[in-house]
């Protein structure tokens, strides 16, 4: 008996309303009646929330009989929220009223064909955003090539009733009071349908991922690689999962979404079924996101134009059938301007994690209500530094360097972490963090692995332009990125060898991308062109490039040959098949310091050298036509490699270099006819025909005479272009 009467107290004690006789609930709308006081559950009433608003004094069924209906509040302006404040001139119009719309419709804007990017869905690819970006607004006009799966264009809003069920809930946003609220879908598609409309409501937050209609819809295919929830929430996770990629949106004429950035920073993609919908688009500066953020806590946000107040505002007009992707924290608003329905769709992705996490510790400073956010947003951003870990540790041990993008948005994601785990931050941010998540060693991780990739990235390029001299048998082939100089020992003398920047391959390292954004087509069509270009220039020297030697060997064979027979034969060891204009210029840098080593020789020279100083004085017209002399030019060769290893080692040591000795211990005599067969990429050049006085003075240089007054030795003349060098002279380099 003691026990029932307590039940009887509790169950007394639990005060009940409404005609149902029910406990107040929280998730259910409830008007108080202006006469006995009662509260009254909305739909027992059936008074739904959007009308409230409207009702100045409210009675209840019981007190209707004796006091009469409810009495409605009296419109005074077309241009306020409130449209009971008198119209008297002196307040501004505020966002979404009627007066605003009209005078939305009158502005004119810059076109958005200025800054989107108009693509066939085949396209826009996975890998097209990895390489160029995903920064701009992508129009699609057809379905083809997207991966996009839609009902037909005569799917109506009774269609999405029997799909997704007449009682379900749905937020529903009264237009001139920009104000929120809550119906039933059969309410609203009474609405939709009847042609008199008293208010302007629009949907826009329709998630339809639980329902039958899900069946219907298939996310674009570049949403669903993109997307974090996609690819990194795991099945066994304690938070439900976010459903965010499919959302139905009914709107009426003039209805108005003012502007704002999509929860969390998200991308979002959008398809007009049927009607039309405008977006007024604005860049995502740091100067507009500061106006923006101060803009959206201002108190008098809803009379501002957010559009004038930055440079520029584009209009960008989606019809029926077009799809429309918004990148990451674009601000923009939105008009219906004919009744439409439309498909669209939030993700995260790892192209913009930077931008994603600002817009996120915007909307905490603006103090968003969680019901505006993106669910579980720090939970995610755990999920996806673990697999980002993982995928990071995989390119390290596949010799592979992340992208650029991939990199910056690993060490964005990282401060964000670290921040969320202050000591006096990480009371309001542990709510969040996954049981099966270490985030301290988690964080130690990411950033040993961050180090690495940076310091390894750092390391190759350092390598590229840094490289020590090495025995031939292991200097891998010369690239053309790696000077514009060659020095070359030819009959006593040094010749310095040019060839153009702009000839050089561009700096392409395979190791700095990873398997998946490597452009093949692009490098393959690269190459091609430059094959072609080298044929048609240069026909004769095409055949056997394969088999030529690489550089270092030529260069050493070049030295050795010349200090054993003296030829007087010039060969071009760039890598460059041609010399463009832009050559000019570096020619006349080094025209002084020429002049000096050679002018008295050009004095004191007998008559039979004169054509070997001509042609000493075209080599740097050498490159860009080949030569159309081949002489052979048979001469016998001391065999002796003592002398010539000590004079190759005397030049390198005054460069401060250390060669191994790496010549072949039995040389023979090597006809001048073979020399050119193994030196396919090389130019030939005429011959003097003064053989026997040539022979002669280069066999005086070889046998350490002192020669004549102006003709200085290879040695001298290297050692005087490194002191040049040294005194901050272009570098050089052997």
């Amino acid at each position: 008996m003691a026990g029932a009467a307590a039940a009887a107290t509790t169950t007394s004690a639990t005060p009940v309303y409404c005609v149902c006789r029910e406990p107040y609930d929280v998730s259910r709308f409830m008007i108080e009646c202006d006469i006995c006081k009662d509260w009254f559950h909305g739909s027992c009433v059936k008074v739904e929330e959007h009308h409230a608003v409207d009702i100045d004094l409210y009675h209840c069924p019981n007190c209707s009989v004796l006091h009469g209906p409810s009495l409605m509040k009296k419109r005074r302006n077309w241009h306020r929220h409130d449209y009971t404040e008198f119209d008297d001139g002196s307040k501004p119009v505020q966002a979404g009223t009627r007066t605003f719309v009209k005078q939305l419709r009158a502005r004119s804007f810059p076109s958005a064909d200025d800054i989107i990017l108009k693509m066939h869905g085949s396209q826009l690819t996975h890998r097209y955003l990895e390489k160029h970006g995903f920064d701009v607004p992508i129009m699609v006009s057809k379905l083809d090539g997207l991966g996009l799966r839609l009902p037909p264009s005569t799917f109506s809003v009774l269609d999405v009733e029997r799909y997704v069920g007449g009682d379900k809930v749905i937020d529903v946003i009264d237009v001139a009071r920009q104000a929120d609220s809550k119906m039933k879908l059969h309410n609203y598609v009474k609405y939709f349908t009847n042609p008199d409309r008293p208010k302007v409501l629009n949907v826009i937050s329709l998630e339809f991922s639980d329902t039958k209609m899900s069946e219907l819809v298939e996310v674009p295919e570049i949403a669903r690689k993109l997307s974090w929830v996609e690819n990194y929430w795991p099945d066994d996770s304690v938070f439900p999962k976010p459903f965010v990629q499919k959302y139905c949106l009914m709107g009426v004429q003039d209805s108005y979404t003012d502007f704002h950035i999509d929860f969390g920073g998200t991308s979002v993609w959008y398809h007009v079924l049927w009607g039309e919908k405008i977006f007024y688009l604005i860049k995502p500066t740091d100067e507009n996101l500061a106006i923006y953020e101060s803009w959206s806590s201002s108190v008098t946000q809803s009379e501002v134009y957010f559009g004038e107040k930055v440079n520029k505002c584009y209009k960008c007009v989606v019809k029926q059938g077009h799809t429309l992707f918004v990148p990451t924290g674009w601000i923009h608003a939105v008009l219906t301007s004919q009744d439409c329905m439309a498909f669209g769709g939030n993700f995260l992705h790892n192209l913009n994690i930077g931008m994603q996490l600002r817009c996120y510790e915007m909307e905490k400073r603006l103090k968003t209500p969680d019901l505006f956010k993106f669910p579980f947003f720090e939970a995610i951003c755990w999920f996806v530094a673990k697999n980002l870990l993982e995928t990071l540790k995989e390119l390290r041990e596949d010799g592979f360097q992340p992208q650029t993008f991939l990199i910056q948005g690993v060490k964005a994601l990282l401060t964000a972490l670290k921040l969320w785990m202050k000591k006096d931050l990480v009371t309001e941010h542990a709510f969040e963090i996954p049981d099966n998540i270490r985030p301290g060693q988690l964080i130690k991780e990411l950033s040993k692995v961050i180090r690495s990739v940076e310091d390894t990235a750092n390391y190759k390029l350092n390598e590229r332009f840094n490289k020590p001299l090495q025995p031939s048998s292991t200097v891998p082939e010369w690239r053309p990125k790696d000077n514009d100089l060659r020095l070359l020992l030819s009959n006593g003398r040094i010749i310095r060898l040019f060839y153009d920047r702009d000839e050089r391959q561009p700096f392409r390292d395979p190791s700095l991308y990873t398997a998946d954004s490597e452009d093949e087509d692009d490098r393959t069509r690269s190459k091609k062109e430059r094959t072609i270009k080298t044929e048609e220039q240069n026909p004769q020297e095409t055949d056997g490039n394969a088999d030529a030697p690489k550089p270092l060997n030529m260069f050493f064979e070049s030295v050795k040959s010349e200090l054993r027979n003296g030829t007087s034969e010039y060969s071009d060891i760039s890598d460059s098949e041609e010399s463009e204009p832009d050559c000019t210029n570096q020619q006349k840098d080094f025209s002084s310091e020429e002049s000096e080593s050679s002018g008295d020789e050009k004095q004191e020279v007998t008559s039979n050298f004169k054509e070997e100083s001509k042609v000493t004085s075209d080599l740097y017209q050498a490159t860009q036509k080949p030569s159309r002399h081949k002489t052979a030019n048979k001469r016998e060769c001391p065999t002796s490699t003592s002398m010539e290893e000590e004079a190759i080692q005397g030049m390198l040591s005054m460069a401060g270099l250390h060669y191994t000795t790496c010549l072949p211990d039995n040389t023979q005599s090597t006809d001048c006819t073979d020399r050119r067969s193994s030196f396919q990429e090389h130019k030939s050049y005429p011959k003097s025909r003064h053989k026997d006085k040539l022979s002669s003075q280069s066999h005086k240089a070889e046998c350490g005479k002192r020669p004549k007054k102006g003709m200085a030795t290879a040695k001298q003349r290297l050692g005087k272009i490194l002191k040049l060098n040294r005194n901050g002279h272009a570098r050089f380099f052997v």
